[in-house]
């Protein structure tokens, strides 16, 4: 059973401009870190993510949580963790300072992601191996699919795993090839134009076939010359990602988007405020045939499904780290399969969580492998670090989520 809680805030100052957007001009990337210890001694870690300022107020937070989980059994949490899921979502303490987004909403995400590591500890398993080997009943079993029920109940949820069931062992080759990735790192919004030339010959010379540039400057011409200088770069058979991180209004989305449009993007990334379905509706049509990404900051399940509903998103970027943890990450995962729409995670995480979250999306839900975001800037701080090869996510072998940092 859990004898112990640890919440720790790590921050970690990056190097050069890296990180930085539109909007986020100096990141300090940052994790509240929750630690379940069970009386076996395994420590279960899990990661919320933010940008420095206030991961404080988030480590409080998840203390409250994780001091609810003491004394209890770890298998006995996750038999039904979609009711303690809910319960704790909705303490009437908490709830109001949400509800499900913001400060709570990431503590619970640590806290959670915490429990689902030290299950695939107590396992003996890899996260990815714990999760594809579970029934349809135990995976809905760890889901709170409260307020969807109008376009998805229990018996739909348990209707979509059990349909990919026949499909799985087909789909299970992903593990020896490895699961694609792309890299974000090529033109973060301070770089200099040859900077990310150099960034991008270096991506390819390294095995990447899809890249990602940072847009939204003041001046539009700047993100348009630099847009076609990847294009020019990469050649035209690489995918090519623009991200403005919500910096546009509307009215300047639609205007800037129709002129990048010349240079052929895989994805437009956040044009404009999250909040703001009918926003992306809108500028969907209006820019079709090229498609919207979004995802980073949404930071619940219900608000992913009006995106879902509205037909507002072509690729969903939910991060397991910024919603509610591993449960919400496939709860929505659940709701994009159900739609249609592929899931493309954001990773705060850096990829150590969610290189085991793309394989259960793609072997147990059936969501097409397409690719996994690569950020190699906190490498360093983890005891099991992604191993990347050729451009490829190598399936990761040990036990857990590999979210130990070094140090803690």
């Amino acid at each position: 059973m859990i004898s112990k809680i640890k919440i720790s805030d790590a921050r970690y100052k990056l190097d050069g401009n890296a990180g930085s957007d539109a909007v986020h001009r100096d990141p300090i990337y940052s994790y509240t870190v929750t630690q379940l210890v069970d009386d076996s001694g395994l420590i279960g870690t899990g990661l919320a993510f933010t940008l420095g300022e206030g991961n404080d107020l988030v480590c409080k937070a998840a203390s409250y949580y994780a001091e609810k989980l003491k004394g209890k059994d770890i298998e006995e949490i996750m038999f039904s963790f979609g009711a303690l899921f809910n319960q704790m979502s909705n303490d009437q303490q908490f709830r109001w300072l949400g509800p499900h987004k913001g400060v709570v909403h990431l503590a619970l995400a640590s806290v959670t992601n915490a429990c689902y590591d030290l299950w695939a500890k107590k396992r003996g398993v890899p996260l990815w191996k714990l999760l594809t080997d579970l029934s349809s009943e135990q995976i809905v079993n760890t889901l709170d699919l409260s307020y969807l029920e109008d376009v998805l109940t229990r018996e739909q949820a348990l209707d979509v795993i059990s349909g990919q069931q026949q499909s799985q062992k087909e789909r299970s080759d992903i593990l020896k090839s490895g699961y694609p990735g792309y890299d974000t790192s090529i033109g973060w919004f301070n770089y200099p134009d040859e900077k990310v030339r150099e960034n991008c010959r270096k991506a390819l010379d390294e095995g990447f076939t899809a890249m990602k540039l940072k847009v939204g400057s003041a001046d539009p011409e700047r993100d348009i010359r630099r847009a076609k200088l990847v294009r020019e770069v990469a050649g035209d058979k690489v995918k090519v990602m623009l991200d403005a991180n919500q910096q546009w209004t509307l009215p300047q989305a639609l205007i800037i988007c129709d002129k990048l449009k010349e240079m052929n993007p895989y994805w437009i990334e956040e044009p404009t405020h999250p909040d703001d379905v009918l926003a992306h509706q809108t500028l969907t049509k209006a820019i079709n045939p090229i498609k919207l990404a979004l995802g980073e900051h949404v930071p619940n399940r219900i608000v992913f499904k009006n995106y879902l509903q509205a037909g507002a998103a072509a690729f969903i970027q939910v991060d397991a780290v910024r919603v509610c943890g591993v449960s919400e990450f496939i709860t929505i995962s659940l709701l994009a399969r159900k739609y249609g729409i592929p899931v493309v995670p954001h990773v705060g995480d850096m990829g150590q969580l969610h290189q085991h979250l793309v394989l259960f999306n793609h072997i147990s839900l059936g969501h097409e492998a397409l690719f996994l975001e690569h950020i190699p800037h906190l490498q360093k701080h983890f005891v099991q670090p992604v191993k990347i090869e050729n451009g490829v996510y190598k399936t990761p072998q040990e036990a857990g989520s590999s979210c130990d940092l070094l140090g803690f």
